[in-house]
């Protein structure tokens, strides 16, 4: 038997496209970059972020914004790095929106940051549907979720400026079809950077560093 699709889309988005637009203006006239990383649960958000403060906390003045359904875990772990943080706790909501973020700048030491990450609650589907006044969306998918995931979750993967595959270390132990999978992606976004990384092991960092450096370094000099 053929199955149906229904598809219902509401634009209910427009009041929080227009707020983050106020916030993206506001960072580009402060000099802030703002990095918006997104992935499911357990992809490594976090980690990527702490190897990346690591590799370039004396190149940039980062921040964090940390979002997640409830605890201040990951908050505690980028405050350890002496590294000005804010923890928003959505209290059940699947993601961030540009409200959120708003009320976050204005409780951040932003004279004292220029590099912005913000962690967004681990969702494949509601934040790629929530601008926040990022300059850059970074997707990070880790080898365990499958190949599949762009077919299954296209907007996450269409929306992304940058795409990174996590845990690469694991291949030889999965069925993970990295060429099915970039093929994929570039169907849905040609102009997508990706890059195979590990932050376990390493592998493919230097690339991720080296490129979000160059971005940083060219909104300095403009």
């Amino acid at each position: 038997m053929a199955i149906k699709v229904l598809t219902i889309q509401e634009d209910i988005l427009g009041a929080n496209d227009e707020k983050a637009k106020e916030n993206e203006d506001f960072l580009n006239k402060s000099g802030i970059l703002m990095v918006n990383i997104m992935s499911s649960p357990g992809a490594g958000k976090t980690s990527l972020i702490l190897h990346t403060i690591e590799n370039l906390k004396d190149k940039a003045r980062i921040g964090v914004i940390e979002g997640d359904v409830a605890s201040t875990i990951d908050a505690e772990k980028v405050s350890e790095q002496s590294i000005p943080v804010l923890q928003i706790n959505t209290a059940g909501g699947c993601h961030l929106d540009a409200y959120m973020i708003e009320k976050a700048l204005k409780n951040m030491p932003l004279d004292d940051i220029n590099l912005l990450i913000i962690e967004n609650v681990g969702n494949l589907i509601c934040p790629a549907e929530f601008a926040l006044g990022e300059q850059i969306k970074v997707m990070l998918l880790s080898l365990p979720e499958g190949h599949d995931k762009p077919l299954k979750y296209p907007l996450m993967f269409t929306e992304a400026d940058v795409v990174l595959i996590n845990k690469v270390d694991l291949a030889p132990l999965l069925d993970f079809d990295t060429d099915s999978f970039i093929k994929a992606v570039k169907g849905l976004n040609p102009d997508v950077k990706i890059f195979q990384v590990s932050c376990k092991t390493g592998e493919g960092m230097e690339d991720w560093y080296s490129w979000l450096e160059s971005q940083f370094k060219s909104r300095l000099s403009s």
